[in-house]
């Protein structure tokens, strides 16, 4: 891969605009939906910070070193990707972990979920002639962080949102999710590049409890289905 010199006045400019563009896009798809988001910021900062960390996560926030990485030739389309199931809209899977025993309740949209994740470019680790680097992880030095959620009502990438709502608790994949499904052209946080097909490790951790939806919240869903 190649590694991209960028002036600190330019990368300052790229994470204003990033950040009111995703303050403004979580504005359209949750504030209508979620009625507790109000409290939910209050605590580790809620969904949305949260979301805008999976977002942005290492790149933006991070003040050094002040880089980018180019993608390397690597793709879907050079690896192997024969023991993938076909899923919608182009995405790939693999299940790596069964659900709890016995279990095939499945999440229902805008139920709240908790995930274990890993984010890769270029590839898995263990891909052969892959040049995989991971770029976001709820995984750290002092053990996991879970991710939660609304499932199906876009708080994150519609990749997720297709591939969660096919989970049961308990259950782990690698997904392999087509850029369109991601995040497009643009790209995110300064080191997702426009155009990425994004390669996730994801663990469906726990089911919350289904909500009783409010009649804003039901026109919501039929007004924006996935």
């Amino acid at each position: 891969c190649t590694i991209i010199s960028i002036h600190p006045s330019s990368i300052m400019n790229r994470f204003v605009l990033t950040f009111l563009a995703l303050i403004a896009a979580t504005a359209k798809t949750t504030d209508a939906f979620s009625p507790s988001q109000t409290q939910a910021q209050k605590t580790r900062g809620g969904e949305i910070s949260r979301r805008d960390a999976f977002l942005a996560t290492a790149g933006i926030l991070v003040a050094a070193p002040l880089v980018l990485v180019a993608p390397s030739s690597a793709t879907a389309a050079t690896l192997d990707l024969s023991q993938y199931k076909d899923g919608p809209n182009g995405l790939k899977y693999l299940v790596t972990l069964e659900g709890i025993s016995g279990s095939t309740t499945k999440p229902q949209r805008g139920q709240k979920v908790k995930t274990s994740y890993s984010l890769y470019l270029n590839g898995f680790p263990d891909d052969a002639d892959s040049n995989s680097k991971q770029v976001d992880s709820s995984k750290g030095l002092f053990g996991d962080k879970p991710f939660e959620f609304n499932v199906g009502v876009s708080q994150v990438i519609k990749g997720w949102d297709l591939s969660l709502l096919d989970m049961v608790e308990g259950e782990a994949r690698r997904l392999v999710v087509p850029s369109d499904l991601g995040y497009g052209d643009k790209g995110a946080g300064g080191k997702i590049p426009g155009g990425a097909t994004l390669f996730f490790e994801v663990q469906l951790t726990e089911l919350g409890k289904m909500p009783e939806m409010t009649d804003s919240q039901k026109q919501w869903l039929e007004e924006h289905p996935l």
